[in-house]
């Protein structure tokens, strides 16, 4: 049974940076695309970025880009979400994702397991 478990959230001041981790068990992490998806009251969760099976290509969504870094570490199954110049609309449930197919690398990866979910709070 594949498990996605997320941690590494928490509260932090406008300006600062989390780094959320995303461990993988009951498969290797290698057999996935990976990627992290948000959630914020009353909105739809949407799509954040995306990591290729070995890394070496990401897919981050317009407000990710420059301030969000995705990473993996196969051998320890983990994928990360480094995010940086938090703002106060990026407060939301940040969840795992991963994909055992990623097609079309120039759009978000569509899910087969999900984690879930670990809240991120950014106060001004």
């Amino acid at each position: 049974q594949v498990q996605l478990v997320e941690s590494g959230g928490g509260s932090v001041q406008a300006g600062g940076s989390l780094r959320l981790s995303c461990q993988v068990s009951g498969q290797r992490l290698s057999s996935f695309a990976m990627g992290w998806f948000r959630q914020s009251p009353g909105k739809e969760r949407e799509f954040v970025g995306a990591i290729t099976w070995s890394g070496g290509h990401t897919l981050y969504a317009d407000f990710a880009k420059g301030r969000s870094t995705i990473s993996r570490d196969n051998g320890k199954n983990t994928v990360y979400l480094q995010m940086d110049s938090l703002e106060v609309e990026d407060t939301a449930v940040y969840f795992c994702a991963g994909s055992l197919n990623w097609p079309i690398i120039s759009r978000p990866i569509k899910p087969d397991y999900w984690g879930q979910g670990t809240q991120v709070t950014v106060s001004s």
